[in-house]
């Protein structure tokens, strides 16, 4: 029999098993799922400052000052020039300063994007994702700061509190509360009342559509756990791991911070929040540091950086990218996002669009440059073909420490690392 069926009260204080140590390995097809983002969300807060102006087009020395606030690669100028079907430049006038806009190919992308966040489905969606959000939290609230860090994720338009909130009065609310980590004054957005009907996780909800399992509360729901080709857990952790699956699931939206925090039960229900959260995100996956800047927040402290380095086949940090991206494993098959959202399904066809290629020539005293990147086949299915390539160890995974690369675009690895629970 099960150890928690035998001693149920010790789950609050019991960990089985302290000496494992797991080593990591990259993961070649999520890299490719991360990397093939690479300056998308950049390029798009671009595309909403230029077109933020009534004119639509902005000089470039006013965008220069923009590249700490939006975490560009590189300046301003050297981005449009090399993203040429994105970005137009020109001058409206001899006596005026160099402009740019976005060219037609790009305006197009921009007003489908638009019809989108105006749909009424995807408005239903992206209130439930973020109402869910907001339960997580337990208090129903979150300092405005921190849910911007998720806007993008959660597939919420730039101005979300004009352009959507206000639409939905009876939901969410701005406050101002003390933040608990200062006690500076902040703007929160708290969620009116409690939505029972969402307070259902993922996981929950899969198990009430299989006929072999009646949902109720404490039933042990097991985590679909994806290992790289070639990894193999020593026998005293998959023993571990099997026993750990094997325990209650705790609902994400339950507050289950009464358990002992270094026991197994508790790393369950924190993996069990985590795994929700970035369920909830349209793409999966969002950067390490929005994550755990939410956990510490939230009072799990390092535990969900702990729940991702305990669980490789659950989690996944990339390196690409310039920063650490976690990735929710089994939301892909191989690179592809198994998933389909109509907002994911623009942002391939943006990604397309910028790795179009130009040839590098002189237009009408214009600049168009040269291509950076091979252009992605069938990209409005958010495909890639790309050479197979062999399981890696990842060496270059801090979580701790929460450095990527160190410059602007390669991903130069470094030591092997192993991570002891």
């Amino acid at each position: 029999m099960e150890l928690w069926r035998r001693f149920p009260h010790r789950l609050l204080l019991i960990r089985s098993f302290v000496d494992a140590r797991i080593k990591w390995v990259r993961d070649p097809y999520l890299d490719i799922a991360v990397e093939r983002e690479k300056n998308l969300k950049e390029i798009l807060s671009l595309k909403n400052q230029i077109l933020s102006s009534p004119s639509k087009s902005l000089p470039l020395s006013s965008l220069s000052p923009l590249k700490s606030h939006f975490n560009l690669p590189t300046s301003t100028s050297k981005l449009f020039q090399n993203y040429p079907s994105i970005f137009s430049p020109f001058q409206p006038s001899p006596s005026l300063p160099l402009h740019v806009k976005l060219t037609p190919q790009a305006m197009t992308l921009h007003k489908e994007e638009l019809a989108i966040h105006n749909s009424p489905p995807h408005r239903n969606d992206v209130v439930n994702r973020l109402a869910k959000l907001l339960m997580l939290t337990k208090a129903g609230r979150l300092p405005l700061h921190i849910l911007d860090k998720f806007k993008f994720y959660l597939g919420l338009p730039t101005n979300y509190i004009t352009f959507l909130l206000s639409d939905y009065p009876d939901y969410f609310q701005i406050c101002e509360y003390k933040n608990p980590s200062d006690g500076k004054e902040t703007l929160f957005l708290e969620l009116i009342s409690c939505r029972n009907e969402l307070a259902i996780s993922e996981m929950e909800k899969r198990a009430s559509f299989s006929d072999s399992v009646k949902l109720k509360k404490g039933l042990p729901l097991r985590f679909s756990m994806k290992l790289p080709n070639g990894f193999d857990l020593e026998k005293k952790v998959k023993n571990w791991v099997d026993t750990w699956q094997d325990l209650p699931y705790i609902s994400p939206y339950e507050n289950s911070f009464h358990l002992g925090p270094n026991s197994d039960q508790a790393e369950k229900w924190t993996v069990a929040v985590l795994h929700e959260l970035l369920w909830l995100l349209v793409s999966k996956k969002t950067e390490g540091k929005n994550v755990f800047c939410l956990g510490e927040y939230l009072g799990f402290e390092n535990r969900f950086k702990k729940a991702v380095m305990h669980f490789p086949g659950i989690f996944y940090v990339s390196n690409k990218i310039r920063t650490q991206t976690l990735v929710l494993k089994e939301a892909y098959r191989k690179d592809f996002l198994m998933e389909k959202h109509p907002l994911m399904g623009m942002r391939f066809r943006y990604i397309h669009l910028m790795n179009k290629s130009e040839k590098f020539r002189k237009r009408d005293g214009v600049p168009v440059f040269r291509r950076k990147r091979k252009v992605m086949s069938n990209a409005d299915k958010g495909e890639v073909i790309k050479e197979d390539k062999n399981v890696e160890e990842n060496k270059d995974l801090n979580l701790l420490s929460g450095s990527g690369s160190k410059d602007g675009f390669d991903d130069e690895p470094s030591k092997a690392q192993v991570m002891d629970i």
